[in-house]
């Protein structure tokens, strides 16, 4: 599968690392939260996860499959700022139900098995308009992620608290460990 996850919780360098894959010529995906809070203030809407979580998560599966089924008819690499299953630990964490076409989304597209997950970084971590969170709350969401990725069956590579370049690289090399006959680009 050539669609690979790199989640975590707010703040802990995944935009900034998808940014630097872009630079290198990957396929990637941007964060469909981010863009979603931001479209869903314009509009004035209540679809915002802090006001209506279960809307909001059902929005972005909406988006999230688009943008799967786009990345699975390319044979490249496609690099995703969150997957499916970080809806379902989203909605685990705000203790409301998981659908039966959420949970069904969980088991019908699944992206590569190795999932990079950042670790919580306070030294990087920065609230903003879509970031909302405590650092300990995000704290709290990585280790929601991580578990709901696990009981997926992904494999879940820690990234480094390293500059980006150097999570680059680690993720390259972990890649190439576990594709040899493919490449990358």
């Amino acid at each position: 599968m050539n669609s690979i996850v790199i989640s975590g919780g707010p703040g802990s360098g995944k935009t900034t690392l998808l940014d630097a894959l872009k630079e290198e010529g990957f396929n990637c995906s941007d964060e469909i939260s981010r863009q979603l809070i931001q479209e869903q203030v314009a509009l004035k809407t209540d679809c915002l996860p802090w006001k209506d979580l279960a809307a909001f998560a059902d929005l972005a599966l909406e988006r999230m499959i688009l943008e799967f089924e786009k990345a699975a008819l390319s044979n490249q690499f496609t690099f995703f700022d969150r997957g499916i299953p970080d809806i379902v630990a989203y909605l685990k964490v705000g203790q409301l139900e998981i659908s039966d076409r959420q949970q069904r989304a969980l088991e019908t597209y699944s992206y590569h098995q190795y999932v990079f997950m950042a670790p919580p970084w306070e030294s990087i971590y920065v609230n903003d308009a879509e970031r909302w969170q405590t650092f300990e709350e995000a704290s709290k969401l990585y280790e929601a992620l991580a578990q709901t990725y696990l009981s997926a069956g992904y494999q879940i590579i820690q990234l480094p608290l390293c500059p980006v370049e150097k999570r680059v690289a680690f993720i390259l090399e972990k890649l190439k460990q576990a594709t040899p006959l493919q490449t990358l680009h």
